[in-house]
């Protein structure tokens, strides 16, 4: 999850939100890139979810199943709104989980 979202804010750090419209590879690379970690959220075991509240675990399964069956229907202003504002806030929270430390939200260990 970390890993694909990662790769996903590097690729938009020297970009703005028209070259995802102009850019069909682009596009495609973060559609991908949000599919990653729907499918590697979806994998982690129901228990783990209900513990590691700080994951948006349905949004991220949701988000996943909607680009995979709604590929025809993407907002790219979604897209770029997922990218540039919730996956820094995602990939800080997975660090922090990745570390051993608790961050805000974690119940449990």
């Amino acid at each position: 999850m970390r890993d694909a979202a990662t790769r996903a804010i590097a690729i938009v750090s020297t970009r703005d939100r028209q070259d995802l419209i102009d850019d069909d590879l682009l596009d495609l690379a973060l559609v991908r890139l949000l599919e990653i970690p729907g499918e590697a959220a979806n994998r982690v075991p129901r228990d783990d979810q209900i513990r590691l509240t700080a994951i948006p675990w349905s949004e991220i399964i949701g988000l996943r199943n909607r680009l995979i069956h709604g590929y025809d229907q993407i907002d790219l202003d979604v897209v770029w709104q997922i990218v540039t504002v919730d996956l820094p806030v995602l990939v800080l929270t997975l660090d922090g989980l990745l570390s051993g430390s608790s961050p805000s939200g974690v119940s449990g260990s």
